[in-house]
């Protein structure tokens, strides 16, 4: 049976990259020195890091075309707000311009006289408090948004007259009193046995809404929410009875935009640990074959990498979304996992040959390895694009981009620093003082003498540089207890363990981001978003129910077609049918009271004025033409409750819009929350699609790399086997699915095939008839690269676990979860499972065995081959 040909793609890169390296070998100086001017070149593109820099939480972190914005547009146009006389905050179409307090009794009951008189102590100052402004004093009564000419008051406030007397000897009802909504305002209720009345509560908010109504008052409003900002830390939060916590309109916003500068700090120090890291990997006793400084260039090699595509990305106007900073450090442990696949396999060429045929040999290897890995991880990041989040769009453009420039640096300029290295080693020149040593040690030297003068010993049998002690761990230790019977049904059991775990995990992975999750740790934020969660999370939003076509709302059927609409929205679980509100319930009550007809469109019309007088806010929820003779839209208000998690809202959203679209009236719902709430619908499907066409990509790609399609198949296997394990344990870890694991789930693709495609294809590759001894001998070749490549990848992001934002420690997470996995199927399930499969072992005839594995052994041809690829000399057998 023939065996499959491998070099139809193969053969030509080999030569490509043969002549390529001879060209750096010839040439290093060149090499090393035009990337360089390139990086300082195009570094220059972070001047414009400024202006490119997109932070906006709504662009970044919702679906660019979400069904929710474009209900937005329609209700901005037909209901626009008035801040100045009718400020109503349900009939809102963004978050508005505000400051809010929840302040909380340390006491257990805020309803009480001497917790009363600290809220309304609090309150003066926050309403007093003043700031200038081109001669101008302002404070809250001059920008504040208005109803009916007075200030937007607190609905508990104003029941009670802002007088701590009556707080205890008045009973309030819950959630209606006087007529207004109170349970936003009011948290942690404890009713009376009907039910109805406020015994105690734990909570209260105060809400402060600020004018926006045109630019000069949206200025001043912003400009006393960054005074409130600076002021309130200082000299209102203290209190012996309530603890009081803050938000703003613009606090979520401006603490996202504080993460990037906190980060930049965590650079240096994963730098630091990559070059220390490297270092050790490649450091020797030998004083000459020492590589610190090679391993130093490589490190610097990823990071003007880094340099060169951020800046030409920012020198095109790309966009750059704060979670795109997490692509460095992915970057620097991409570059250090080549940097020691190029230095492995240079380490094996003959160390009197010319440094260009070194180098020509060392590309021939390598090189196609490395292009292999970037093919697969470059495809993976740029899949990502056509996800709907510009967050994940702007992270896989960068970091796709980079990658391949990381790529480029590392054929060029790190090319360029082995030649000059070479040329020192061929030297026999020391690594630090570039001075002339010995090679043999002199009679009675010391051992010191030794280590530090004299140096330049290689493998005298083979002519290459001495091969490291860990290989020989593999063979004759590792490989031969993973191969042993027992071992392998424990791993079997183990990995049974494992996906079973996985499986469980990915039915309880909890869907979409979670605002408080763009906040630092220690932000004020966090405390609010408690709050928030703990005393007020019952009653969700009041949500807009807008006909958006002209209707017969005079004609009874059009009247009991939108009765029945708004029956089965509040007869949904998670609406709350005795807080509805309805203009048309109310006309039509109103008129049946008052004897009046309004089955005529001209007396429906006519009488609507009489509405607004009896209801004035109804006449913010009722567009007329401009001749004042039909009503070209209209909304309703229905109540959520029992929507505060992730799971609830989606459900909510799906339920409600399927209900609206069973109508026979035109109905839209919408709710600024919306915005918000639409990520939940889109998440899973895209990051299925996504994870999808990545795997039929690298399929392909591995059914050109592995010459045989059942092992093909095993590497497609492994790889979902890993996507599993990922979205499993990231449940486990407390990580939603959400635009950012998103970017992770579809790297964690490019990655696993880094592993999993190379044990395989050495494998298949080897001559050996056993498949036992096949496994130990792809273990000697290449389990420990996987172990410094899944190191050094690790280490690239370890300093984000530190980060005090969810954004990078979720990056950190995923991408151990990745490379932990990924490893554990390269060098431990992948060469039991392989073990089971005869159809995976190369073919021989039965006249050539024998010969076979002695004129061609896998060890000479993989004994040069750090990832697993094969060198241009195999061809078909």
């Amino acid at each position: 049976m023939a065996w499959y040909q491998t070099d139809c793609i193969e053969k030509p890169l080999c030569r490509a990259f043969r002549k390529l390296g001879t060209c750096v070998g010839q040439n290093p100086w060149q090499f090393l020195l035009i990337p360089l001017f390139v990086s300082g070149g195009l570094g220059a593109g972070f001047c414009f890091f400024a202006e490119n820099e997109s932070n906006n939480i709504e662009d970044q972190f919702t679906p660019i075309n979400g069904p929710a914005k474009s209900v937005r547009e329609f209700i901005k146009e037909h209901f626009p707000t008035n801040d100045s006389q009718f400020f109503s905050r349900q009939r809102l179409y963004t978050e508005g311009t505000f400051a809010s307090l929840i302040a909380v009794s340390k006491d257990g009951n805020i309803l009480t006289k001497v917790a009363f008189e600290e809220i309304l102590l609090l309150d003066k100052k926050i309403k007093d408090f003043q700031f200038i402004d081109n001669g101008t004093a302002y404070n809250y009564y001059n920008l504040c948004a208005r109803t009916a000419n007075t200030c937007f008051s607190n609905a508990v406030l104003a029941l009670l007259h802002y007088d701590p007397h009556l707080v205890e000897s008045t009973n309030i009802s819950y959630p209606i009193a006087n007529h207004a909504f109170i349970a936003s305002t009011v948290g942690g209720v404890e009713l009376d046995e009907n039910g109805t009345i406020i015994k105690m509560a734990k909570a209260l908010k105060l809400h402060y809404p600020l004018r926006e109504d045109d630019e000069a008052y949206k200025r001043l409003s912003l400009l006393w929410i960054e005074k409130f900002l600076s002021e309130f830390p200082m000299d209102l939060t203290y209190s012996s009875r309530i603890e009081v916590s803050h938000f703003t309109s613009i606090s979520r916003q401006e603490e996202f935009e504080k993460t990037s500068k906190r980060i930049i700090p965590l650079f240096s120090v994963t730098y630091l640990l990559s070059i220390s890291f490297s270092i050790l990997s490649c450091m020797r006793l030998d004083c000459v074959k020492n590589k610190i400084w090679v391993a130093a260039m490589g490190v610097i090699s990823a990071g003007l990498a880094v340099l060169t595509g951020f800046g030409l990305l920012l020198f095109c106007g790309m966009s750059f979304a704060i979670n795109t900073a997490n692509a460095p450090f992915l970057i620097l442990g991409i570059g250090v996992d080549d940097m020691f696949i190029m230095l492995a396999s240079w380490q094996k060429t003959k160390v009197h040959n010319r440094i260009e045929d070194r180098l020509a040999e060392t590309y021939a290897e390598a090189a196609v390895s490395i292009t292999i890995t970037t093919l697969t991880d470059v495809l993976a990041f740029y899949i990502g694009i056509m996800t709907p989040f510009r967050s994940v769009q702007s992270f896989c453009v960068y970091t796709g981009t980079t990658v391949l420039l990381c790529f480029i640096y590392n054929v060029t300029f790190f090319g360029a620093v082995l030649a000059l290295n070479g040329k020192r080693e061929a030297s026999n020149k020391h690594w630090l003082t570039f001075r002339k040593v010995e090679e043999d040690h002199k009679p009675g030297e010391s051992k010191f003498h030794g280590l530090c003068c004299v140096g330049g010993t290689y493998d005298q049998d083979l002519g290459t540089e001495s091969e490291l002690k860990v290989y020989f761990f593999f063979k004759k230790y590792y490989g031969p207890f993973l191969t042993n019977r027992w071992t392998k049904a424990i791993v079997v059991l183990l990995y049974v363990g494992y996906l079973t775990g996985s499986i469980y995990g990915c039915l309880h992975i909890k869907e979409g981001i979670d605002l408080r999750n763009l906040a630092f740790d220690d932000s004020y934020l966090i405390k609010f978003y408690d709050d928030e969660s703990n005393f007020f999370s019952k009653y969700g939003p009041r949500v807009m129910v807008t006909v958006t076509e002209p209707v017969k709302y005079w004609d009874s059927s059009v009247q009991d077609e939108i009765e029945t609409c708004m029956s089965r929205l509040e007869n949904n679980s998670y609406v709350d049918p005795e807080l509805s509100e309805s203009w048309l319930r109310v006309y039509i009550d109103y008129n049946k009271k008052m004897s009046i007809g309004i089955r005529e469109k001209s007396t429906f019309i006519g009488n609507l004025p009489k509405l607004f007088k009896f209801v004035s806010s109804f006449q913010q929820d009722i567009e007329l033409s401009e001749d004042n003779m039909s009503i070209t839209a209209s909304r309703f208000f229905i109540q959520i409750v029992n929507a505060s998690d992730p799971f609830d809202q989606k459900n909510m959203l799906i339920e409600l819009r399927n209900l609206t679209n069973e109508c026979r009236i035109p109905l839209l719902v919408y709710h600024p929350a919306f915005i918000y709430f639409d990520q939940f619908l889109v998440i899973v499907t895209n990051t299925v699609q996504n994870v999808i066409i990545a795997a039929i990509a690298m399929l392909v790609i591995s059914l050109l790399l592995v010459p045989n399609p059942v092992c093909s198949l095993w590497v497609t296997f492994a790889i979902a086997s890993v996507l599993v394990g990922v979205a499993g344990f990231m449940a486990f870890w407390g990580v939603n699915l959400d635009s950012i694991s998103m970017i992770n789930l579809v790297v964690c693709i490019g990655f696993s095939v880094d592993f999993t495609a190379h044990i395989t294809y050495a494998f298949v590759s080897n001559d050996k008839t056993n498949a036992n001894e096949r496994a130990i001998d792809v273990l000697y070749a290449l389990g420990y690269p996987i172990l410094q490549g899944a190191l050094s990848t690790i280490l690239g992001v370890a300093v984000l676990s530190i980060a005090g934002s969810y954004i990078f420690r979720t990056f950190f997470k995923i991408m151990f979860l990745v490379i932990f996995f990924g490893a554990v199927h390269g060098i431990v399930f992948m060469p039991v499972f392989l073990t089971f499969l005869q159809a995976c072992g190369k073919q021989h005839n039965g006249a050539s065995n024998g010969q076979s594995s002695n004129a061609h052994s896998y060890r000479h041809v993989h004994h040069s081959i750090v990832n697993g690829d094969a060198s241009c000399e195999l061809t078909e057998k």
